[in-house]
């Protein structure tokens, strides 16, 4: 659906040229939600407006349904860019006409009959949740009735794709919430290609099938959201989840203690994740059943969802003869878990609580 090849921007700045991307190289399957998340100044917003030209790379191409659309000419790439919605951060409303005029505004541009407009406008209106608001103004709408509003402005047109550049960044997490259901509802029932730019993580958790990590202009890192979740593989990458997932040890383990060899009368600290079925099996007690030589301490633990695939970590302190605490990881493995041997420690090497 969407393809882009070794695309690059550049700017002209008083200091000279500044590059704003690097040689991106990004395939974005027909129906797929896909996320691309990175630092203010990473170069997201240039890369979403390239995607519609907004922005005009300096290099590289872009492919929209198999059409080049470096290629068009400007008659060709308005009506390429009719088949693209976007929604803001900041909505970029009229504010001097109400939501029903907002709404029809791409309509009546495109010369459709009043008929026509009315029609869609209302069946816009229920899509979004706004059918009581037509004759409302921006100015009387919260954050959240705004953003409905740009969305339904954004599918006026039927496009097969919708860029959402900061969409949620200026609302609060209730209506964040709110809003990314909606966008998720508009992808499964319109079956719209989306595009979330954003610079927080909990967004791509949330609704996002995959995701790219830029960072200075370049990819740092992609692939299914699960995956990149579970293993993340960049500095830049890991950062972004260390907001919502801890790779922390907990505080009573922290100080030094901890050593990367196995010594008498240590624990082992073990990380686990738990994805899919296994979040919700009772892992742990099993394999205390199956274990009792085997010492369990619980340390920590939280068990979410990433997307609609429930994703749970937990760490864990394990002691006894090695060959038994090498017994019950198998078992562990056995139960697709993934693990991660932390180092150990001794009880009363731990710092007091």
């Amino acid at each position: 659906m969407i393809k882009l090849s070794h695309v690059e921007k550049t700017y002209q700045g008083p200091d000279g040229p500044v590059p704003a991307l690097k040689g991106i190289d990004l395939e974005i399957a027909s129906g797929e939600i896909y996320g691309i998340i990175g630092l203010s100044g990473a170069g997201k917003s240039t890369l979403v407006r390239c995607i519609n030209l907004l922005e005009r790379p300096t290099a590289g191409s872009v492919t929209i349904d198999g059409q080049d659309m470096l290629a068009l000419s400007d008659s060709e790439l308005r009506e390429a860019r009719s088949h693209i919605g976007m929604i803001f951060q900041h909505f970029n409303l009229l504010s001097s006409a109400n939501v029903y005029d907002n709404i029809a505004f791409p309509l009546r541009l495109a010369g459709k009959p009043e008929s026509e407009i009315k029609a869609k406008v209302t069946e816009l209106l229920r899509l979004v949740g706004l059918d009581q608001k037509a004759h409302q103004y921006p100015s009387q709408l919260s954050g959240g009735q705004k953003q409905r509003v740009g969305i339904a402005r954004a599918l006026a047109n039927d496009p097969k794709i919708l860029l959402c550049d900061e969409a949620t960044s200026a609302l609060d997490p209730q209506t964040t919430k709110a809003i990314l259901a909606l966008i998720q509802r508009i992808n499964k029932d319109l079956g719209l290609t989306v595009v979330v730019i954003t610079h927080e993580m909990q967004v791509i958790k949330e609704i996002c099938d995959k995701v790219a990590v830029l960072d200075g202009g370049v990819i740092a890192e992609r692939g299914r959201v699960l995956d990149v979740f579970t293993n993340p593989q960049q500095p830049i990458t890991k950062e972004f989840i260390s907001v919502l997932l801890s790779n922390d040890l907990p505080a009573a383990f922290r100080g030094g203690a901890v050593s990367q060899e196995p010594s008498d009368g240590a624990y082992m600290l073990l990380r686990l994740t738990f994805i899919g079925d296994s979040a919700d099996d009772p892992v742990i007690a099993d394999m205390i059943r199956r274990f009792p030589d085997v010492e369990v301490t619980l340390l920590f633990g939280n068990l979410d969802q990433i997307k609609a695939t429930p994703f749970g970590r937990m760490i864990i302190g394990l002691r006894g003869a090695q060959e038994d605490i090498q017994t019950a990881i198998d078992y562990l493995r056995s139960r697709e878990l993934k693990e991660e041997v932390i180092g150990y420690v001794r009880r009363n090497d731990t710092p007091a609580a």
